[in-house]
C-alpha cells in the first residue's frame, strides 16, 4: 500500500510560483531505524490530517531494520535515500520535501505521536497570522530516565519556550511559500541545528516562528545510557551540528545574525574559557600535582555548582560532560564541512525527484534535487 497519498478527491487547489499547489498539509516522517514506534507514528499522523486532506511522506536515511517494509503498510509514500548518500539530520526534510505536495508542511521524527487537534490549531493560527512561517507546540518527552531528555524538560531550552521562537526543534507546521521563499527546508550537509538553520533563513526574510502553549507531539527518545548517547552522537556527528552551521553560514546575509542569536555560542565560549584556566593553572602552578589539583577542583566546583542548581549530582556531572562535548564538536564540525558545496539555485523541492542528482561525498548541493527514490 505504499506509495499513495491520503489525499481527498474533493482537495482544492491553487495555482502557485506557476505550478498547481493543492491545499492541505504534507506530513514528513523522518526515519531511521524506527521500527519499533513507526507505526503508532504513521497511525497519529493520519489521524491528525484536517479533515483527511493531505498525505504522509516516510523520508528514510537508509533504516537497516524493518521500518520501510512497516511502513509500506500504510497508504503513505515511502522514499528513501539512495546510495551513496548518507544519513544526517538533514537529509531527511529535504528529501520527503522533494516529494511532498501540498501548500503546508509538517515535520515529524519517525519516534513522536502527532496530537490528533494540533494541525487544525496551527493551521488556524496561520490562518489568523499572515506573517508567521511556521508554527509549533511543545515536545513532550516520554523518556525522562534518560538524562539528557530530562534535562530537556528542566532547561529553558527552544523546545519549551511560548510565543515568538527562533527555531521549531522537534518539528511543526511550515508554510510551503515561505520555505520555497527561504530556497530549501534543510541543508543535507548537517548534521545537526537543521532546525536553527532552517529558523534563521526563514526570519532574515520576515517571517516569524512561533509555539503555541499545547502540546504538539509526544516524544519517545533513546533509552540507551546517557552518557553512551553522548558517545553514539559524536561518532554519528550530530554533535558536529553547530561547526557544521557556522561553517555553512559564512558569507550569508545572515551570518552576523546567526553568531547573535545562537546563545549555545556563549556557553561553549565559556566552556572554552574554563578549558583555557585550566591550562594556564597547569603551567604557572609550583608543580605539575599541586597545578592538576587546583584544575581537578575548579572542575569539582563546577559540577557541584550545576548539582545544586539541577537538583543531583548526576544530572549535574552530565550537564557538564554534555557541555564538554558539544564545546568539542564545534571545531570539529567547522573542519569537518570541507566537502560541501554552495547551495544550488533551484529551490529545495525538485520537480524531478527521481533524477540522479548530487549525493553526499560527492558533488551536491543543500537547496538542489537530493538522490532518492521511492520504495
Amino acid at each position: 500500500m505504499s506509495d499513495v497519498t491520503a489525499l481527498s478527491n474533493n482537495a482544492p487547489t491553487m495555482l502557485h510560483a506557476k505550478r498547481e499547489v493543492i491545499l492541505g498539509v504534507s506530513i514528513i516522517i523522518k526515519t531511521l531505524n524506527e521500527e519499533k514506534r513507526i507505526a503508532a507514528t504513521i497511525e497519529s499522523a493520519l489521524a491528525g490530517l484536517p479533515d483527511g486532506i493531505g498525505e504522509v511522506i516516510i523520508a528514510d536515511s537508509g533504516s537497516k531494520d524493518r521500518t520501510v517494509e512497516i511502513a509500506s503498510g500504510y497508504p503513505v509514500t515511502v522514499v528513501q535515500i539512495a546510495p551513496p548518500a548518507q544519513a544526517s539530520c538533514g537529509i531527511g526534510p529535504q528529501l520527503g520535501f522533494q516529494y511532498s505536495t501540498f501548500d503546508h508542511v509538517c515535520l515529524l521524527d519517525g519516534d513522536m505521536i502527532l496530537d490528533p487537534d494540533f494541525l487544525s490549531d496551527a493551521l488556524r493560527f496561520l490562518t489568523d497570522n499572515p506573517d508567521v512561517a511556521g508554527v509549533t507546540g511543545h515536545v513532550e518527552e516520554m523518556q525522562t530516565a534518560n538524562l539528557e531528555y530530562a534535562r530537556r524538560v528542566q532547561r529553558n531550552a527552544p523546545e519549551n519556550r511560548v510565543g515568538g521562537i527562533d527555531r521549531m526543534n522537534g518539528g511543526g507546521l511550515y508554510r510551503r511559500s515561505a520555505i520555497e521563499k527561504a530556497g530549501y527546508i534543510s541543508d543535507r550537509n548537517l548534521h545537526g541545528y537543521e532546525e536553527f538553520d532552517l529558523g534563521v533563513r526563514l526570519r532574515s526574510l520576515g517571517g516569524r516562528l512561533h509555539r503555541l502553549d499545547r502540546r504538539f507531539v509526544s516524544h519517545f527518545g533513546h533509552t540507551s545510557n546517557s552518557y553512551r548517547l553522548l558517545i553514539r552522537r559524536w561518532n554519528s556527528m550530530y554533535l558536529y551540528g553547530t561547526g557544521e552551521l557556522l561553517r555553512a553560514s559564512i558569507g550569508k546575509p545572515y551570518f552576523g545574525r546567526l553568531i547573535a542569536e545562537l546563545p549555545e555560542l556563549k556557553l561553549w565560549a565559556a566552556v572554552y574559557c574554563w578549558w583555557a584556566l585550566s591550562i594556564v593553572i597547569l603551567f604557572m602552578a609550583p608543580g605539575f600535582v599541586s597545578g592538576l589539583a587546583m584544575v581537578i577542583g575548579l572542575a569539582a566546583a563546577i559540577v557541584l555548582l550545576l548539582s545544586v542548581k539541577k537538583g543531583g549530582l548526576a544530572m549535574g556531572l552530565y550537564t557538564v560532560v554534555a557541555w564538554c562535548f558539544h564545546a568539542a564538536a564545534v571545531p570539529a564540525g567547522f573542519s569537518a564541512a570541507d566537502c560541501r558545496r554552495k547551495p544550488g539555485s533551484k529551490a529545495g523541492r525538485s520537480d524531478r525527484p527521481n533524477e540522479a542528482c548530487y549525493p553526499l561525498g560527492s558533488r551536491h548541493y543543500a537547496g538542489g534535487p537530493l538522490a532518492g527514490h521511492r520504495l
